[in-house]
């Protein structure tokens, strides 16, 4: 039998209630068909009207109630609790804009743990985020208190400590701060953590991304906070997500000796240039303005040459390759920066989530296929 929608799988893909879908019905939009004594509606029929209303469907019921105090995206800006990312960057420091994320307070010198070194075992071809991914279940497998929700802040110290502590340690950290930890992982060049510190803010968070969306959908069934970033990064992992960052620094590294020739050869080739356009913002990124105009301060940017040949804007993970280009790090360390920082956020929407009731984003499949 071709495959057929009950009423309220119908209701649920147009997003309506069963009420409408029979009045669809008496206006001759739908066609109502009787199998076994019920409404059965043909599922390209009702397709057809869900993309001619704009309908979103059921899963769409559910993500719409989310309601956030912190982030705010708004005409290509970007706000935490209603103060302007890049200012915050420029003012503020990583571990005082965490706690301002979690909390909605003011601090001055907040300090962040020192970190636990990690022991683990892992093949050559591990990258920087493979470590992260490991540091994270690693470090929840030594806590008995993971399942305390309302330690979830300090969790979250202690663990941003760990992951950078597990990172292989290049130099001799600058200070105590995350920014200088970090720094002293990922770069053998002189201690720039001014710059750290600006990129892991402009990072911290950014509204109800793919990985903040996992990682609430994590909250809602009351996972601990490790497990909560550990659905983050598993979406982070995506090639439309944090590893568009590897990508971007993989193609600047390639168009530093010929940025003409390796624009030319993706054009040939059918391949986009990576690292410019978003889903999100319409004229500009507005993280990756501030972070390549501190960058401008250092000298020329490839970057520059590559954006001069687009009709688009540079996004956030072109400005991270070129960050970690200029300051000789790892391909990765662009994903592992945009990891660590992001923590912050999975963090404060999991204790915006553990407030909500629970498992609210299970929503029910509008089955398609042969039916028995």
């Amino acid at each position: 039998m071709e495959s057929m929608l009950t009423t309220n799988q119908a209701a649920r893909r147009l997003g309506v209630k069963p009420a409408t879908v029979y009045a669809y019905v008496s206006r001759k939009l739908l066609t109502s068909t009787k199998v076994n004594r019920q409404s059965m509606f043909d599922v390209a029929e009702v397709e057809a009207l869900a993309q001619r209303t704009g309908a979103r469907g059921a899963v769409a019921a559910v993500t719409d109630r989310i309601r956030t105090r912190i982030s705010l995206l708004e005409k290509d800006h970007l706000y935490y609790r209603g103060r302007s990312v890049p200012g915050l960057s420029s003012t503020k420091r990583f571990e005082d804009v965490a706690h301002w994320l979690w909390t909605g307070i003011d601090s001055e010198g907040l300090q962040f743990p020192e970190g636990q070194e990690i022991w683990m075992a892992l093949p050559e071809s591990a990258t920087l985020t493979d470590r992260v991914r490991v540091a994270v279940a690693l470090a929840s497998a030594g806590d008995p208190l993971r399942f305390d929700l309302d330690r979830a802040i300090t969790t979250a110290k202690a663990l941003i400590a760990d992951v950078v502590e597990s990172l292989p340690l290049l130099g001799r950290p600058a200070g105590t701060d995350i920014a200088d930890r970090l720094w002293a992982r990922l770069s053998p060049e002189p201690p720039q953590p001014a710059l750290m510190n600006a990129a892991l803010i402009l990072l911290a968070d950014h509204d109800l991304a793919i990985s903040t969306m996992a990682a609430r959908v994590a909250a809602s069934a009351h996972a601990h906070p490790y497990a909560v970033v550990s659905a983050g990064l598993g979406a982070m992992e995506g090639q439309r997500h944090g590893a568009a960052a590897t990508i971007a620094h993989r193609f600047l590294a390639q168009a530093s000796t010929d940025p003409m020739g390796t624009v030319a050869e993706h054009l040939r080739s059918g391949r986009p240039i990576p690292g410019f356009g978003h889903r999100v913002y319409q004229e500009r990124d507005p993280r990756a303005d501030h972070l390549l105009a501190l960058l401008r301060e250092q000298g020329d940017l490839v970057v520059d040459k590559v954006i001069a040949t687009q009709k688009s804007f540079p996004n956030i993970d072109l400005a991270l390759a070129q960050f970690g280009l200029l300051f000789s790090m790892p391909p990765t360390a662009g994903e592992a920066i945009f990891s660590i920082a992001r923590i912050v956020g999975w963090i404060a929407h999991a204790m915006e989530e553990y407030r909500e009731p629970g498992l609210r984003f299970r929503t029910m499949g509008v089955y398609t296929g042969d039916r028995p």
